[in-house]
């Protein structure tokens, strides 16, 4: 098995570059190059990509607009030569960062924080349905796997490199990306409204433009988001 990788850059040379780099490495495949971001999207709309390597700085839609317009969201590894947006792609829960002219022991790097989030992921949730009970995963926190029906979920929130679980019965942090868990809970019963917020549906008392209440808790949609939680609310 491998990783999927999709390489987007209006700069041929850049993708060039990237897809040299994957080359030489083992457990990695190219499941496609674009330099229009647009076309990028439409591909990502029909094939399970792993890794996405994506420029900031694009022609008619930038990198982090494009990753605030994908439902379901791979792993995603930035690339510019603009340091001062570093900060902003960190804000959206992205693997890495790399500054051009990229380093092959540069790029080793930021590939090897893509494993270990990959390798925690398939660790710290194992989401699972039975026949003799209400479903429920595991998520690790306290050096122990903690048990939580998806029943008791009221809302998961994002805290930087850590998601917190607050149900009915208390608050669990797991140190994992709510990236991670929006791709493993089942969405006929949770989505995400929000960066740092993904709802239970069945927990919503009422809601309006701004946000959701889920009883005493206000909830704000992200700006993003609006269509999506229309959609679902409407339905």
């Amino acid at each position: 098995m491998s990783y999927q990788c999709l390489i987007v850059d209006d700069e041929p040379i850049a993708t060039d570059i990237i897809a040299n780099y994957l080359g030489r490495l083992e457990g990695f495949a190219i499941a496609g190059k674009f330099t229009n971001p647009v076309k990028a999207f439409e591909f990502l709309q029909t094939r399970k990509i792993d890794l996405l390597f994506l420029d900031i700085q694009m022609p008619g839609l930038t990198g982090l607009e494009f990753l605030q317009s994908l439902r379901r969201r791979p792993e995603v590894i930035l690339t510019t030569a603009f340091r001062e947006f570093a900060l902003e792609g960190f804000e959206q829960d992205v693997t890495d960062y790399l500054l051009k002219p990229i380093t092959f022991d540069r790029f080793l790097k930021a590939v090897g924080k893509f494993q270990a989030r990959v390798s925690k992921g398939a660790l710290s949730v194992q989401p699972a349905v039975h026949d003799d009970g209400p479903p429920f995963l595991f998520v690790r926190a306290d050096r122990k796997q903690i048990k939580i029906l998806l029943d008791d979920i009221l809302y998961l929130e994002s805290m930087k490199d850590y998601v917190r679980f607050v149900t009915e019965k208390g608050k669990i942090t797991t140190k994992q990306s709510i990236t991670f868990f929006e791709e493993h809970l089942p969405p006929d019963r949770f989505f995400r409204v929000h960066r740092s917020f993904i709802v239970s549906k069945e927990k919503i008392t009422a809601w309006s433009a701004e946000g959701l209440e889920l009883g005493a808790v206000h909830i704000p949609i992200g700006r993003q988001y609006k269509q999506l939680v229309e959609k679902e609310m409407q339905r």
